[in-house]
């Protein structure tokens, strides 16, 4: 184990799987794979080629960082779920980074938009402490948009805030959902069981 933190960092909250490995303050490798579907079968893969592409290992690995989103609710449940098992599974802590985060970082303004369905945004100001919200329009004021860099440089970033927080107090990574899920509960009502007749009846 090195005396620098080996963080691996990955994200699939958007139409990309995208990974970056952190030794310190250097980045060893970092990678991203466009693509709408498929992040469920990629991901694992990938991770494996970005350590083997390093020259180290799973022991190796002292943090985890995930991208939470917002963004694709299928694709954050990946990787979120990934970043669970991984932690547990080599004891090491799993530190949950959003979008807002890292285009803060990026960008160094707190005004954050991240695009949003139906041509809408998600808007947060990440220097205060109130909670991301859903509009159709941006307001009049610098705001920095999570598009504005690489799925790369989001992914370096997240490694590097999990390598400055990892040694903390930290929760378990969450989805970051700032809207319910297109797909919502059937609506209709539930099959009626009718109890078989018993036997020899008519």
């Amino acid at each position: 184990m090195t005396s620098e933190p080996l963080v691996l960092a990955f994200d699939t909250s958007a139409a990309h799987c995208a990974a970056a490995l952190l030794c310190g303050d250097r980045v060893l490798c970092a990678r991203h794979e466009d693509m709408a579907r498929g992040q469920a079968e990629r991901l694992m893969p990938l991770l494996q080629e970005v350590l083997t592409e390093a020259g180290r290992d799973w022991s190796d690995l002292d943090a985890i960082g995930v991208g939470t989103g917002p963004g694709n609710f299928t694709g954050i449940r990946i990787s979120v779920s990934a970043a669970r098992g991984l932690a547990l599974g080599l004891d090491v802590p799993a530190v949950g980074v959003s979008l807002f985060e890292t285009t803060t970082t990026l960008a160094n303004r707190t005004q954050i938009a991240v695009p949003a369905p139906r041509g809408q945004f998600y808007l947060c100001d990440t220097d205060k402490d109130a909670a991301p919200v859903l509009t159709a329009d941006l307001p009049d004021l610098p705001v920095a948009l999570s598009t504005q860099h690489s799925a790369t440089e989001h992914v370096t970033t997240m490694a590097r805030i999990a390598a400055a927080r990892h040694t903390g107090e930290v929760d378990r990574p969450a989805p970051l959902y700032i809207r319910p899920a297109d797909a919502a509960p059937s609506r209709d009502k539930p099959p009626v069981i009718l109890d078989a007749p018993p036997t020899g009846a008519p």
